[in-house]
């Protein structure tokens, strides 16, 4: 009879891609499984409902999407303020310089998006196969080439910053102003880097409560900081502009330095190594997948940053209202379009879950439920701003002008940021499996094909509202064109880990 017991338990723990009877474990087969770290007190790695069969998937990827959202609300929260003290605080020409800016610095960090999503897909395969090595691996190469590409993109931002600047066409009467605050942006690059960095690791694991916790911190922080130093507050010389971007980058630094900590204190598998940067040799089998698969949805993000810079220069022909009006309603727009990145980030992660555990067959509900939580959380966050978009918009603006301006925009693009989640969603289900050309073209296309030449045509027939009358037609092209993808080929083809060989077994293992 015990016989029989062991081997059920035995042939229980082979066919379960997760180990769910891992508290039957040894001590040692749990230590080893963890990188060499018990599971006293905090779990090194979360276990992932999502992967337990009996697990509805909505339920996990809800569970999993709430301190996203919040994560991310949080994000949009601390830029909102910090543009809240600029357009009320300091005069709304300051909040015309951050527009500029704020577009100059996407462009610069856009490679480093694409990398952190390259790698949120093979450290999910990863966890989802318990290939621990290959996760911990992933980890040191990705960190090694974020730092490296943040000093990179640091000396290019402050050895040009009027030169990029004018680019953008920042209006001549904010441009000292946009200089000043982008400079101090720049040299927080490399630690913004590491800081992305480490949160896109946590949530590749199925752990998005970690990055929040301490995003509360970052958050808390900032907010807390800015005024101070903006208004030169408690014997603090005034610092304007410099003062918000110096509060943003002391509040990242110091919720990074707190989360290392954290890590390190609770023996995390993810726990930061400083013998990492003692070398700068990389894993070249993974630096491949995360240029493969990293690259271009970087080169999609170049070219999202470069179309934010075209619209921006549109509206900038404008003058400075309508560069501040526009401002205010990218900033509502952040806010909107939260459960659909949101939902994107959570589909891509759970699905190269579910690959890497040999359990595409449930790819198909990931994606219905990730659709249906995209129009219920984004519907009423769309109703809610129509119902408020005045008293919302007046927190940015105070003259009644620039606010009846921003208001005519905002009702023009509201409602699309429905269709902009299905197509969002869409990309992140297949780019969960290292499918990435397609995805990334029809995005781009969707961009410099229908919505920068069309915002550039309307703004010259209809006025300024014609920018924002090119994002509807734009978001739902793309969606069409991607379900178009996903239907017919993508859903036609067998995805399996890009840690498995091309006869089944797992890279590294042999």
């Amino acid at each position: 009879m015990r016989d029989f017991k062991e081997r059920q338990q035995e042939e229980k723990m082979r066919v379960s891609s997760v180990d769910v009877a891992e508290t039957h474990a040894s001590k040692e087969e749990i230590e080893e499984k963890n990188g060499g770290y018990s599971r006293q007190g905090q779990s090194p790695i979360a276990q992932s409902d999502l992967l337990r069969q009996n697990q509805a998937i909505w339920r996990s990827l809800f569970v999993f999407l709430i301190p996203m959202i919040l994560s991310n609300a949080l994000q949009s929260l601390g830029s909102t303020i910090s543009m809240m003290i600029m357009g009320r605080g300091l005069g709304e020409s300051t909040l015309a310089a951050a527009s500029s800016v704020m577009s100059m610095v996407f462009f610069l960090i856009s490679l480093i998006i694409g990398l952190g999503s390259a790698s949120s897909v093979l450290i999910g395969q990863a966890y989802g196969s318990r290939q621990i090595e290959r996760l911990k691996e992933t980890v040191n190469t990705s960190l090694k080439f974020s730092f490296l590409f943040g000093l990179v993109m640091a000396a290019v931002g402050l050895l040009f910053t009027r030169e990029l600047l004018q680019i953008v066409k920042t209006p001549p009467g904010v441009m000292d102003l946009a200089s000043s605050y982008a400079q101090i942006l720049f040299i927080s690059l490399p630690i913004q880097f590491i800081y992305i960095s480490y949160t896109t690791f946590l949530r590749g694991t199925g752990d998005s409560k970690t990055p929040f916790y301490f995003l509360v911190i970052s958050t808390i922080l900032s907010i807390a900081l800015c005024p101070v130093l903006a208004f030169g507050w408690f014997g603090i010389p005034v610092l304007g502009m410099r003062g918000v971007a110096l509060a943003n980058t002391m509040a990242i630094l110091i919720s990074m330095i707190l989360l290392f900590v954290y890590l390190y204190k609770t023996k995390h598998i993810l726990a930061l190594d400083l013998a990492v940067f003692k070398s700068l040799r990389m894993d070249l089998q993974i630096l491949k997948l995360m240029i493969k698969i990293g690259i271009p949805t970087g080169i999609q993000m170049v070219f999202v940053s470069l179309s934010m810079i075209a619209v921006v220069s549109f509206v900038n022909r404008f003058g400075a209202q309508a560069a501040a009006a526009y401002g205010a309603v990218i900033q509502i727009i952040s806010y909107v379009q939260l459960p659909a990145l949101s939902l994107g980030m959570a589909t891509g992660i759970f699905g190269s879950q579910l690959i890497g555990a040999g359990q595409p067959n449930r790819l198909k509900d990931l994606l219905k439920s990730a659709v249906w939580m995209n129009y219920i959380m984004g519907g009423i966050l769309v109703m809610i701003v129509y119902l408020f978009s005045h008293s919302l918009l007046s927190l940015f603006l105070a003259e009644k002008a620039t606010l009846e301006v921003a208001q005519k925009m905002l009702f023009l693009v509201l409602w699309a940021y429905l269709i902009f989640g299905n197509s969002i969603i869409l990309a992140g289900m297949m780019r969960s499996s290292g499918t990435v050309f397609w995805p990334t073209l029809i995005g781009i296309l969707s961009i410099w094909c229908v919505q920068v030449p069309l915002a550039y045509f309307l703004s010259h027939v209809i006025g300024l509202e014609g920018i924002l009358a090119a994002y509807p037609i734009a978001f739902t092209c793309s969606a069409l064109a991607q379900y178009t993808y996903y239907r017919w080929f993508w859903r036609t083809k067998q995805h399996k880990s890009l840690f498995m060989d091309r006869s089944g077994e797992k890279l590294g293992s042999k």
